[in-house]
């Protein structure tokens, strides 16, 4: 079992998702396009799942788009048709969002630690925390298209954490965000969020609060996108 993840940038990766994954022996694979050096997955190389993580400072309204966006979207697309579990997260839920017919709110780029409420019981697999942190390293906002089950909302009453179909998730924040991935995405890009240092502080001190959240979400993630389960 091999997962396809995209990284957008070296300085956010699966994070503290890594060690769930791991420890349910679940393969991942990298695919760095931002490199030059490797070009996106073809759908039917994705067997297991695409795995879209989020990008810095790059967004998909216009004022900073990801440079491989429209491939993205399409390469999404395509695996949404074909039944695959997609999980989205950040700018990924951007472009998955896309993919399904939804689309993009403009915003500056922000890092923050919020508060999500869950809106229905049975929101991933049962597994979903009541309330949760979530914290987020983005520009633009994902916006899912009516077809998606909106499972989370934030403080503004936005959707945070949504499903599509059977097999697909958007988080608009990151599950298993880490302070070193913050510091490092400040040291990659020169566009910075505006409140760094305030963020920083508030994800320190959100940090061990993410990682027992993490647990039960980790487990509806796997149960829902069938990781599991063994190959067809």
């Amino acid at each position: 079992m091999t997962l396809q993840v995209l990284q957008h940038t070296s300085a956010e990766y699966l994070g503290l998702m890594e060690d769930h994954l791991e420890g349910r022996n679940i393969r991942f694979r990298y695919c760095r396009p931002f490199t030059g050096k490797v070009a996106l997955p073809r759908p039917a190389e994705i067997d297991r799942g695409l795995v879209l993580l989020g990008g810095g400072p790059w967004g998909s309204a216009g004022a900073r788009d990801l440079p491989t966006l429209a491939a993205e979207v399409e390469l999404t697309r395509a695996v949404l048709a074909l039944g695959k579990p997609v999980l989205g997260i950040g700018l990924g839920a951007q472009i998955l969002a896309l993919a399904a017919g939804g689309g993009v709110e403009p915003a500056p780029l922000q890092f923050g630690v919020g508060r999500a409420a869950r809106l229905v019981p049975d929101a991933l697999e049962g597994y979903l925390p009541g309330s949760y942190p979530f914290a987020t390293y983005m520009r633009d906002w994902p916006v899912p298209p009516r077809a998606a089950r909106v499972l989370a909302v934030d403080e503004r009453e936005r959707p945070v954490l949504w499903q599509l179909g059977a097999r697909a998730l958007g988080f608009a924040g990151h599950p298993g965000l880490k302070v070193a991935m913050a510091e490092d995405l400040v040291m990659e890009f020169e566009d910075s969020p505006e409140g760094f240092a305030a963020g920083l502080e508030a994800l320190r001190a959100a940090q061990r609060p993410l990682e027992d959240a993490l647990v039960p979400v980790m487990a509806g993630i796997v149960r829902l996108c069938g990781w599991m389960e063994p190959a067809a």
